[in-house]
């Protein structure tokens, strides 16, 4: 997965976030200053073509995991529908760059980490509170 989605794929508010992130080693400020933030590059379930997400993420329990909150939306994040469709992914933590290979976490593993990240970010309470659905929880694992 080398091949970088065209900007024109991506939201301003994402692009202006994924261009700070490159030009400043990954930090960010606004919204995200404080947060580590990683560039998650996943194939497009249905198109099959590279998408590109900039997501917040969280050690828990010594796993690397992303959530897929969409603010509280009642849908899921499109990268958790490329996912599951197709586990191999690619990001940018910092500097850093490397193959992974998501796993999503089974609804008690997710239960048990959840109020985890909720503890480090208490947005992602709220966000859970503003849907009926089970926000998902991702582990990315080098490849």
């Amino acid at each position: 997965m080398t091949e970088t989605p065209d900007f024109a794929s991506l939201n301003d508010f994402n692009k202006n976030i994924v261009e700070e992130f490159r030009a400043n080693a990954g930090v960010v400020g606004g919204p995200f200053e404080g947060r580590p933030l990683l560039l998650l590059h996943t194939t497009g379930a249905k198109s099959g073509e590279p998408r590109l997400a900039p997501l917040a993420y969280f050690h828990v329990d010594g796993k690397l995991i992303i959530i897929g909150s969409k603010a509280g939306a009642d849908t899921n994040p499109d990268w958790v529908h490329n996912l599951r469709a197709n586990p191999r992914a690619h990001i940018e933590i910092g500097t850093d760059a490397y193959d992974v290979v998501a796993r999503e976490f089974s609804r008690e593993e997710r239960d048990e980490a959840y109020p985890k990240v909720v503890a480090e970010a208490p947005g992602f309470g709220e966000y859970q509170s503003k849907t009926s659905r089970v926000i998902p929880l991702f582990e990315l694992a080098r490849a």
